[in-house]
């Protein structure tokens, strides 16, 4: 027991990184009613466009002054990957079967992932990202990495900027409705267009937020990494509620701590010794998932998508 304040620590770290990824993946279901499965690759670009960032800029550049930087280009990356990805791969299929853009996703997806790997330099194997220097910082009782202190500052303003906007602004409120019926919402002159692209937009910047904060985290970027990581942000938005974007932040850090504790003690327990480690904390973030949704179909904080059916 004398280690469970830093899962805790080590969990809620995970889940805030986990939460905002899927903040992209339930503002266009919520709005489109589209599983866009390659925001995990929108992620990854992102990173890659953080790092080229941080390549470019002259030698001896500290990494405090780097880090907006490559903040504001991986957002630039992400997000112009996602409008042309909305553009000219989703919205021509808007009206069509709901496999058909299912599909898309999972091909672009693919393509993505090819694109990295055959055009960026050396992207063949993991590129190394920037860690912020220091020896780890204890904080009651557990152990911070230095590096973890930008997902831990990130992930609440991103949250508090994104509650504000929602709520706040004419372009959230439209976002609302658009939500709720978007041809009433057109007829009321609501730009529908312009909102999707703006949920696509959005999302993607807090993919390339995610996505510096796990390069400064694990010191990498690869071409795969959305893979894995898209499916759990995926995961932790059906956990707390498609469509509600508290629920995909809570559902992340749920997730994250399930993770954390699963893999710490369930080896422990009698006759479970072969189900612990890190080899199995995927498969219990999928457990936590399916017995949620027995139990809680709409999620820990409820599905917000209206019927269009």
């Amino acid at each position: 027991m004398h280690e469970l304040p830093q899962q805790l620590a080590n969990g809620l770290i995970l889940g805030a990184l986990y939460g905002l990824v899927a903040i992209g993946y339930t503002m266009v279901y919520g709005i489109v009613q589209l599983i866009n499965f390659a925001h995990g690759e929108i992620f990854m670009v992102g990173g890659f466009g953080a790092l080229t960032a941080y390549l470019a800029l002259p030698g001896g550049t500290t990494l405090w002054l780097a880090i907006p930087l490559m903040l504001l280009a991986g957002i630039l990356v992400s997000t112009l990957v996602a409008v042309a990805a909305e553009r000219f791969a989703y919205r021509p299929l808007r009206g069509a079967p709901r496999l058909a853009p299912l599909i898309t996703a999972i091909g672009l997806s693919i393509v993505l992932q090819q694109l990295v790997f055959s055009f960026y330099p050396n992207a063949k194997k993991a590129r190394v990202f920037p860690r912020i220097p220091g020896d780890p910082l204890q904080i009651l009782g557990t152990t911070i990495q230095r590096s973890d202190l930008f997902l831990i500052a990130a992930a609440p303003i991103c949250m508090l900027i994104l509650g504000w906007f929602v709520t706040r602004t004419r372009s959230g409120r439209a976002m609302q409705a658009t939500s709720q019926d978007p041809d009433t919402a057109k007829l009321m002159g609501i730009d529908t267009d312009r909102i999707i692209v703006m949920a696509f937009a959005i999302g993607a910047a807090f993919a390339a937020v995610a996505a510096v904060a796990y390069g400064l985290r694990t010191g990498q970027v690869d071409f795969r990494m959305g893979f894995i990581l898209g499916l759990k942000a995926f995961t932790a938005a059906v956990l707390g509620g498609i469509g509600n974007i508290y629920g995909a932040m809570v559902g992340g850090i749920v997730l994250g701590l399930a993770e954390g504790l699963a893999t710490a003690y369930i080896q422990h327990l009698p006759g479970m010794h072969l189900f612990g480690g890190g080899a199995w904390k995927d498969v219990w973030a999928f457990v936590l998932l399916i017995v949620v949704l027995l139990v809680r179909p709409q999620g820990l904080l409820g599905e917000r998508v209206a019927d269009r059916a």
